[in-house]
């Protein structure tokens, strides 16, 4: 028999989040390790739970994520974005509680890119008259 999976994709800054909810008791696994041993911090783990309790249905998935790249700040605003997006394929309805809380919107802002005679996106040396 298939397993009922719904699957979601999160981005943000360089990180990019898989995200697979499965029925389940509410486990939260990202990269084969619990929560709160991949993150370090409660912030962190506060940001990732966020849709999952504002849609109450903590007791009804587990979350499975596979995330890559990217610092731990962006890796946890991406699987937010992939649970949302795959909450949504699980029930349509949640769409507008969802949307009301900001958490469909991709996040667009990303590192600047270097120029060249720069030290960094706009870092330059200093200037000297002579």
């Amino acid at each position: 028999m298939a397993q009922v999976m719904f699957y979601g994709t999160g981005r943000r800054k360089n990180a990019i989040a898989k995200v697979f909810l499965v029925p389940g008791d509410g486990k939260v696994i990202i990269n084969n390790k619990p929560i709160d041993e991949y993150f370090g911090r409660r912030t962190l783990e506060m940001v990732v739970r966020q849709p999952i309790e504002l849609t109450g249905i903590q007791s009804r998935f587990d979350v499975k994520a596979k995330v890559l790249g990217g610092g731990i700040s962006g890796q946890a605003g991406a699987i937010l974005l992939g649970i949302s997006r795959a909450l949504l394929q699980a029930d349509p309805n949640l769409r507008p509680i969802l949307k009301r809380a900001g958490f469909l919107t991709r996040d667009s802002r990303m590192k600047e890119r270097r120029k060249y005679g720069l030290k960094k996106a706009r870092k330059a040396s200093q200037f000297s008259k002579r």
